[in-house]
Parts: structure tokens; C-alpha cells; sequence
């Protein structure tokens, strides 16, 4: 009854936020979303014969998915939910032609755009954000100019090793969404158990913003720091041993590199934390302490490399600050910020669907923690003032972070919170024309 409750309230709220933003629209405002009220993209119904390719996947997960998650072994269960997750958001896409995975990647907003710029490292890193001002000579395009250099610089490591052009980068955002899903059971099986685990993972398969992993590169973000909050989870469980400090010096740095993916990033600091804090029982006080700063070394081998290549983040996310500010449509979002306050957490509960609703509902143990600190970085994100809109993409990497919820859902409702989970993503999906 409370778990229903909860879902009917945020859908609600959704329509409430959708309706709100279409009078916005029609009383002259403009949202920027491309005539979208709640995600970026107009409503414009495109239903083909491929629409049966994510139907019979669901349908597959949720007849077998639940029993499979629990008889599977644990590697075969990382392996299969990956696989899983990426052929849903892949089968999700191609319902608007086979070109729809790549296609995203190939506009002019996009990464691949600027690979082509990018010659000598060091020059790039210490000339970067020289392109980033809006008035600059020769700026960045979208993307690149409102991330740190990271971002770029991942398509422009795939270039050089021969996997150049808009299908390679689309397959990278692909694999690194999916990639989210193992980083986020191992997680949930360190700080509760792996029958938790093995619940979530079939929800982890057919989250709706799997609409958005392909292809965004926010869903590459979310695998990078997915399984920097994941390693660090290990460590937290294993410290004082060798295999612990080791784990939290890679959690480190590859929660160092996330930072230079994303200013938004920064706020999953909130989750490694957590991750470390729920073993301070154990660990006591000093323990916890050891393993985040042996952490906080990785982040900072991270941050002397992109110094000593000429690239100080401070300088960069100042930048970038002033470019939101002076961007064309900064003005016209900023006039509607009450409405993106609530719009934002309208599109981030359409990514997280009705099953991470329900979970959130009756959530509890140490588990309870994980959600709470993804959401906190989400409702920082929202009262900054320089997210409006496009949360649907932006979240991601904090949206994977709510599905250990799913954890409490009563293993006879499974089935139906994965059909409407489904159902929405595919709604979406055949209704919005999404530009990721």
C-alpha cells in the first residue's frame, strides 16, 4: 500500500511538472528541452516492427530474470547483467532505425566533433580552457567546452588506437553504462549481502534510463565512477589487508579520473564516503580514516598528472561557471528556475522508474544508506542553479546509485515493479524523440 502510494505520488508529480512546463511553453517561455515539458525531445510517436526487439527482452527478464539472478553464479550473474544492460539500452535505441545508436555521437555538440583538434597533450591540456569562454576564438563545441578535459580526452584515446568515428564512441558510452550495473552489485554485496545483490540485478538490467545510455556520455561518467565508489566499497570491507589498501588506492584514482570527466562528479564524493562509513564498525574511526586517505592519494596522483600537463581543475570549473552564465540559453532556463527545480526531479524519477520508487518506500538497514547519498547529490546538483534540464542524461551516474532499493522490494512483486519499469522505458522511448 505505501509502496503504491509512493509511485502514484511521484507520477503525480511528473504530470503535475509536465503539464506546468507545456503552460510555461504556451505562454511564450522557452525551456529549451526542444519542445520537450519534463525530457529533452518533442513527443512524436515513431512504433515500428523493431519495437518487439526491447518487448521480447523485457519480456525474457521478467519471466526468467528473477530465478536466473539467484541460480546463476556470481561471476556469470556480473556477466549476464551486463550483458543484459547493454543489449536493453541497445534494443531500446535501434527502435528509431538502426543508425539511432551512433547517430547521437555523430552531431556537431558532440565529443567526436573535436577529436580531430587535439594534437600534443601537453599543449591541449595547458591551452584548454582558452577555447572554453563563449567569446573565445576558436571555442569547444557544447559538450566539450562544459566538461573538464577528461571527456575528450577518452574519445580521443579510442581514436588513437584505431576506434575513431561516431560508432566507436557510441559503443564506449554503451559498454560504459553497462558497466555501471557489476559496480553497483558488488557494492550492494559488500555493504548488505549477496542475496541483495541478486535481487537488484535484474532492475539493474531494465532501469529506464538505459534510454539515455545510448548514447550519452553521461552513461560513460557513470561507469567510471560506479566502480570508483565499488572499489572503494571492497577496500572498506577488506582494509587492513594489502588487497584493501589496494583497493582503495585504485578506488582513488579512478574516482580521480571521474573528476576530470565531470564538475558534476565532485558530488559522488557523498558515495565513496558512505560506502567507507558503513564498515566503521569494524574499521573504527582511525580505520575508516586510513582507507580514505589512502583514496584520497589516487585522487591526488590523478590531479598532479593533469597539473603538471598544464590543466588546474579550478581554474577550469571557474571557467566553465562563467560560460553556463554567458551560454544563450542560460538566460531563458534561468528566468523558469523554479520550474527546473521541480523539472529536474521530474526527469530524474523518470530514470530511476517506478520500481526504484517502490524500493525507496520500505528501504532499510545499511543498505538504506546508499540511496540517500546518491539523492543528496542530486538535490545539490538542482539547488546550484547551473543544472536546468537534461537530467534524464546528467543524473546517471547518481540514478544507478538509487537501484540498490530495489533490494527491498517483496520477491512476489518482483515481476510486476520489472513490468512497469519496462513499460516506461519503452513508452519513452517510442513517444519522446530523445536526441541521445
Amino acid at each position: 500500500m505505501v509502496r503504491g502510494l509512493a509511485v502514484a505520488v511521484v507520477a503525480a508529480g511528473v504530470l503535475a511538472v509536465w503539464l506546468w512546463g507545456r503552460q510555461i511553453t504556451r505562454d511564450g517561455g522557452d525551456l529549451h528541452l526542444r519542445e520537450g515539458y519534463v525530457v529533452v525531445g518533442p513527443f512524436d510517436v515513431v512504433l515500428s516492427a523493431r519495437v518487439l526487439l526491447p518487448v521480447a527482452l523485457a519480456a525474457a527478464v521478467v519471466l526468467w530474470g528473477p530465478a536466473l539472478a539467484r541460480r546463476l553464479g556470481w561471476r556469470g550473474l556480473l556477466a549476464a547483467s551486463t550483458a543484459g544492460a547493454a543489449g536493453w539500452a541497445v534494443a531500446l535505441a535501434v527502435n528509431g532505425g538502426w543508425d539511432a545508436l551512433a547517430a547521437p555521437m555523430a552531431t556537431e555538440y558532440e565529443y567526436v566533433a573535436d577529436v580531430g583538434r587535439v594534437g600534443d597533450l601537453g599543449t591541449f591540456l595547458s591551452t584548454y580552457v582558452d577555447s572554453v569562454p563563449v567569446g573565445s576564438a576558436d571555442p569547444w563545441v557544447t559538450h566539450v567546452s562544459g566538461h573538464p578535459p577528461g571527456a575528450l580526452l577518452a574519445f580521443v584515446f579510442l581514436d588513437r588506437i584505431g576506434l575513431g568515428g561516431a560508432g566507436w564512441a557510441a559503443a564506449l558510452c554503451i559498454a560504459g553504462g553497462a558497466l555501471a550495473v557489476p559496480a553497483v552489485l558488488v557494492a550492494v554485496r559488500v555493504v548488505a549481502d549477496e542475496a541483495a545483490a541478486r535481487a537488484v540485478a535484474p532492475f539493474a538490467v531494465l532501469l529506464p534510463g538505459a534510454v539515455w545510455i545510448a548514447t550519452s556520455a553521461d552513461a560513460l561518467f557513470a561507469g567510471v565512477t560506479a566502480w570508483g565508489v565499488a572499489l572503494l566499497a571492497l577496500a572498506a570491507a577488506r582494509a587492513p589487508s594489502g588487497t584493501g589498501w589496494a583497493h582503495a588506492l585504485a578506488g582513488g584514482v579512478v574516482l580521480g579520473l571521474s573528476l576530470y570527466l565531470s564538475f558534476g562528479l565532485t558530488a559522488a564524493g557523498l558515495l565513496a564516503l558512505t560506502v567507507v562509513l558503513v564498515q566503521r564498525s569494524r574499521l573504527g574511526w582511525a580505520g575508516v580514516v586510513r582507507v580514505l586517505a589512502v583514496a584520497a592519494v589516487g585522487v591526488a596522483l590523478v590531479a598532479a598528472v593533469y597539473t603538471v600537463g598544464g590543466y588546474w581543475w579550478f581554474e577550469g570549473i571557474e571557467v566553465v561557471t562563467q560560460r553556463v552564465r554567458d551560454g544563450a540559453a542560460y538566460a531563458d532556463r534561468e528566468e523558469q528556475s523554479t520550474w527546473f527545480l521541480a523539472g529536474n526531479l521530474a526527469a530524474g524519477a523518470l530514470a530511476a522508474g517506478p520500481a526504484v520508487v517502490a524500493g525507496l518506500a520500505g528501504i532499510r538497514g545499511r543498505l538504506a544508506l546508499l540511496p540517500p547519498a546518491a539523492l543528496a547529490g542530486m538535490l545539490g546538483s538542482d539547488l546550484s542553479g547551473f543544472v536546468l534540464g537534461e537530467t534524464e542524461r546528467i543524473w546517471l551516474p547518481f540514478v544507478v546509485w538509487l537501484l540498490p532499493a530495489t533490494a527491498s522490494l517483496p520477491a512476489r512483486s518482483h515481476r510486476f515493479w520489472l513490468t512497469l519499469s519496462a513499460l516506461l522505458a519503452i513508452a519513452v522511448e517510442v513517444t519522446v524523440r530523445t536526441p541521445w
